[in-house]
């Protein structure tokens, strides 16, 4: 399983290698082509192209930390720090969004502020449109076993819908004169990056405050193991992931008598470890074996 996760985790620099190289380069050229176009939607797509790269950079470091093995000062490992970067990147598309949104309304109220040049518009952002799909390749799949790269991945889908709307944009303008379509656009993409930030902070705040993970029933797994032959109760269960991918387990499960008497206590916790690893995908499970009755001896914190 660890070689399992190495190769993932290699494979995850790997592509967010390759992703930050496309971002900053396109970031490059829309930014100058907000400079000469004069277009706020593309100067929004150029600003959450910056969270995308600084994102990207931490998502990078922080998968390279999480490589890391444990040690005993860090028992479970740097496998954390991924969610770390999440929440960097979380943060980030807020902030972006915001500036994006202050700065359109400002050209609503100032339309004479607002000038923009059509043709370079389109043609950055078609630019930016290939670049974006390009990367949305490369992440694919990693985005389901990181929550790091989902935030990576968010970023970037976010960005290329950012590129349609600019788009758009220098059509209705090219083609109508209609100068605000620019600032609509600017709106549009900062409405976009606001759900994606939230459902990413969300799934952080998830982690971090050691929650069940969002598919795991703590009342099925429960009833599961009470299924097992010599398990008279279960109790003390908490469930929490370490990162994304990587949940953990421990319970305390009271057990027949006879299964001490016989010496059956490592089959027993075979047949535990097989039914949540076969049945929950939980790998790391801790079960602590105690006779029956034995939770009356132990405090309400361990209910």
């Amino acid at each position: 399983m660890a070689h399992d996760h190495a190769e993932h985790a290699g494979g995850n620099r790997r592509r967010l290698g390759v992703a930050l190289a496309i971002v900053a380069v396109v970031l490059v050229v829309e930014l100058l082509g907000a400079w000469i176009s004069g277009s706020l939607a593309l100067l929004a797509d150029a600003g959450h192209m910056t969270s995308d790269a600084i994102g990207l950079v931490v998502a990078l470091v922080a998968s390279s930390i999480a490589a890391r093995p444990a040690t005993d000062r860090h028992t479970f490992g740097f496998q954390r720090v991924e969610v770390l970067g999440a929440l960097v990147n979380g943060v980030l598309l807020a902030v972006v969004a915001a500036t994006v949104a202050i700065e359109a309304i400002r050209r609503f109220v100032s339309p004479e502020s607002g000038h923009v040049q059509a043709v370079p518009l389109l043609i950055i952002a078609a630019i930016g449109l290939i670049a974006n799909i390009v990367a949305l390749f490369v992440l694919r799949g990693g985005d389901r076993a990181s929550l790091n790269l989902r935030g990576a991945y968010l970023e970037v889908m976010g960005d290329l819908l950012g590129s349609i709307a600019a788009l758009v944009a220098g059509v209705v303008i090219l083609t109508t004169g209609f100068a605000l379509a620019d600032a609509i656009a600017s709106l549009a993409i900062a409405g976009l990056i606001i759900p994606r930030a939230v459902v990413l902070l969300r799934d952080v705040v998830r982690v971090l405050t050691e929650s069940a993970p969002r598919d795991t029933s703590v009342a099925e797994i429960r009833a599961h193991l009470l299924e097992t032959e010599g398990v008279t109760a279960v109790h003390d269960v908490h469930v929490w992931t370490i990162t994304s991918g990587a949940p953990v387990f421990t319970a305390h499960v009271e057990v027949d008598s006879s299964v001490f008497e016989r010496g059956e206590t490592d089959a027993l916790l075979d047949r535990l470890g097989g039914c949540l690893a076969g049945h929950f995908d939980v790998e790391h499970s801790t079960f602590q074996l105690e006779p029956a009755g034995h939770a009356e001896h132990e405090g309400d914190s361990h209910r």
